[in-house]
């Protein structure tokens, strides 16, 4: 394998590792994009310093990169010419040619002027034509993100009024002058004229060069280009702690609600319980004038043919009985509903809704005999018992299962987020 062969297989796998990082990260935060593509690209040590040249078309963008970088690579025309990304690398400086900031939104060249602006650039020169005058709204906003941008980040951008020789003298030149100064924030304008520059070289003019304003130019670019490796380490730093602070916030607030879900959970489960326990012990107490008998329990002597529809003694007492179940029904229903514990699991529920519940699913339609009671109600294997399904239809309930949801997917959210701070360090120590 050649030594370039080589330099490309290690600079995939470096984006490949920025790029798996990057999605980690991107995947709790997806309006980070363009801060992870900014870090990229100044993370990478052989990208050159790049200067993007940004402004409406027909301002006089390629004219001027032509005259900075002394060739004729930039196409320039009357018309709206840029639409893609124009570039040329030279003396170790990557200079662009952004699509006018009046490029059609719906088109792709909008998002090529984004990449160059916010993405690729470590100097912007923002140009604006002086015949046009002022700025207008788009133009003002513009300066003035960029502007707070410079300060966060340490880019720098560089106001550039072009095309100066079409007006008429010094004076109209004074005039804009200081309407622009008013609204570009105190930001230095510097006047050029390409058209001058490129006369002056042509004619081996050194004044007329030095009058276009296009060396006093280069020489605030050298001095920018200069800062753009401290600038750049500045911004790298500001990105990994913004971006940090931000999943460190995001990461706290879901582990807060994990604990306090769970807690809720807990307590849940915990209230349930005890509240069952209550009233189990509530009904054991209410079922013993039933349950204690003397002599013959007629509930249990069955009924002849001949009184089948008469009012017997045994079937007072299984009505007594069938009372008494169904008042210990009542008061268990009751506690169900309080804890949101009613209807029985989809996959469980038949055509007869009146029989969709879990009092039926666990406890029955009727009880005849007292034994049914005393061992429901009052023998411990028999309390557990009904212990055990009523809190298995608890745990299946909607708004159980709602928050078992909620709590897995917390948990789900909280190892996505220490996934992200993990691949976030791993990058910044790269």
């Amino acid at each position: 394998m050649t030594e370039a062969e080589t330099d490309a297989v290690l600079e995939a796998q470096e984006t490949q590792f920025f790029d798996d990082a990057a999605r980690n990260v991107l995947a709790i935060l997806p309006e980070r994009k363009q801060d992870m593509a900014r870090l990229q690209r100044i993370k990478n040590t052989d990208t050159l310093p790049t200067v993007t040249v940004i402004g409406k078309y027909n301002h006089g963008k390629s004219r001027l990169l032509n005259e900075l970088t002394g060739t004729d690579r930039f196409s320039v025309a009357d018309r709206r010419e840029t639409v893609e990304l124009s570039e040329f690398d030279t003396q170790g400086v990557r200079w662009l040619d952004a699509p006018g900031l009046d490029a059609d939104i719906e088109q792709k060249d909008d998002g090529h002027a984004h990449q160059a602006t916010w993405v690729q650039a470590d100097i912007r020169l923002f140009v604006h034509a002086a015949k046009e005058g002022e700025l207008d709204a788009r133009e003002r906003t513009l300066l003035e993100t960029l502007r707070r941008d410079d300060e966060r980040t340490l880019r720098q951008t560089l106001f550039v009024l072009t095309q100066v020789d079409q007006l008429s003298d010094t004076a109209v030149l004074d005039q804009v002058s200081r309407a622009i100064a008013a609204q570009a924030s105190a930001m230095p304008i510097h006047a050029v004229s390409a058209t001058r520059h490129r006369q002056g070289v042509a004619g081996d003019k050194k004044l007329l060069v030095e009058k276009s304003g296009i060396p006093a130019l280069q020489s605030l670019l050298s001095q920018a280009l200069a800062k753009v490796p401290q600038a750049r380490a500045h911004e790298a730093a500001t990105l990994f702690s913004s971006i940090g602070e931000e999943l460190d916030l995001l990461l706290k607030a879901r582990k807060k609600e994990l604990v306090e879900s769970l807690a809720q959970q807990h307590q849940q489960r915990s209230d349930f319980e005890q509240g069952l326990t209550t009233v189990f012990d509530k009904i054991a107490v209410d079922l013993q004038p039933v349950l204690e008998v003397s002599g013959t329990d007629q509930s249990l002597v069955p009924d002849s043919f001949e009184n089948m529809f008469k009012l017997t003694a045994g079937k007072r007492e299984r009505a007594h009985i069938q009372i008494a179940y169904s008042r210990a029904c009542i008061a268990i229903n009751a506690h169900l509903v309080k804890h949101g514990v009613t209807e029985l699991p989809q996959a469980q529920q038949t055509s007869v809704r009146s029989l969709d519940t879990v009092m039926v699913a666990v406890m029955g339609v009727s009880v005849k005999y007292r034994d049914d009671l005393r061992r429901m109600f009052c023998e411990p294997d028999g309390r557990v018992h009904l212990q055990q399904q009523f809190a298995r239809y608890f745990e299946l309930s909607e708004d159980r299962m709602n928050l078992s949801h909620r709590i897995t997917d917390t948990q789900a959210h909280v190892e996505q987020l220490e996934r992200a701070i993990a691949s976030l360090q791993v990058l910044e120590q790269a």
